[in-house]
């Protein structure tokens, strides 16, 4: 099977200013997410898809390719992750090279690792599915949320509330790490979550969306505490 991974890291971000470059723990994060990827051996290209020529550079030099600009189309704040896909499976078709399977990797997830990824990819094969879609659990029951109205807590789903959380069912939600793609079916639904869908369930350890400064801060501490782990089995 010919895969390809692909980086989406456009220029435009908002909250967090060059986000997909900015430093963490003393290197671009878009690299991370550049070496697990070439760590796994999977892929015959492992390609970034920017607007922007900053960002272009930095992936280069990290490894990976860039044979061609993302369009200003998907490079505003309302194009989805499979538009920057279809997108680059297009222009791809149109240099005559096609792929069986695509796993897109999102460029601040600095906590996927070159075994979660080829783990994924080979369920996606084993299953015969349509996507595989890394997911991690709630830690907490959502059937048993609260919301504030007029200044009082009210109970969301009242039923629940008396129940334990061991009797409720679990619920998971996406890890928005990286997601495991048939191409054809892709090419033929043209959406990330498609039908024959496949969980690939993550520790919560290993998660942790990136969307504000202080979720950067947890992020780093969170990396740190398990660098600090791995480095002590090691040593016993």
């Amino acid at each position: 099977m010919k895969s390809v991974a692909i980086i989406t890291a456009r220029g435009g971000s908002k909250r967090i200013p060059r986000k997909n470059i900015k430093p963490f723990l003393g290197k671009p994060i878009l690299e991370y997410s550049i070496e697990a990827a070439l760590q796994t051996d999977m892929f015959c290209e492992v390609m970034v898809s920017t607007d922007d020529e900053e960002i272009a550079q930095v992936a280069k030099k990290a490894g990976a390719k860039v044979p061609f600009m993302r369009s200003e189309k998907t490079s505003n704040d309302f194009a989805a992750t499979a538009d920057v896909i279809s997108e680059v499976m297009e222009t791809y078709e149109r240099m005559d090279m096609s792929f069986d399977s695509i796993c897109c990797i999102y460029p601040t997830a600095p906590f996927v690792t070159a075994d979660a990824i080829k783990n994924a990819m080979r369920l996606l094969e084993q299953e015969k599915a349509d996507c595989v879609i890394p997911v991690v659990k709630y830690s907490f029951p959502p059937q048993r949320s609260v919301v504030i109205n007029n200044g009082r807590l009210m109970a969301k789903c009242p039923e629940n509330m008396g129940m334990r959380s061991q009797d409720l069912e679990p619920l998971y939600h996406d890890c928005g790490q990286f997601y495991c793609l048939n191409a054809a079916s892709f090419k033929a639904q043209r959406v990330i979550w498609m039908e024959n869908a496949v969980p690939f369930i993550q520790d919560e350890i290993n998660v942790q969306d990136i969307d504000t400064q202080e979720d950067w801060e947890i992020a780093e501490m969170k990396y740190k505490l398990l660098q600090d782990v791995a480095i002590n089995r090691n040593g016993d």
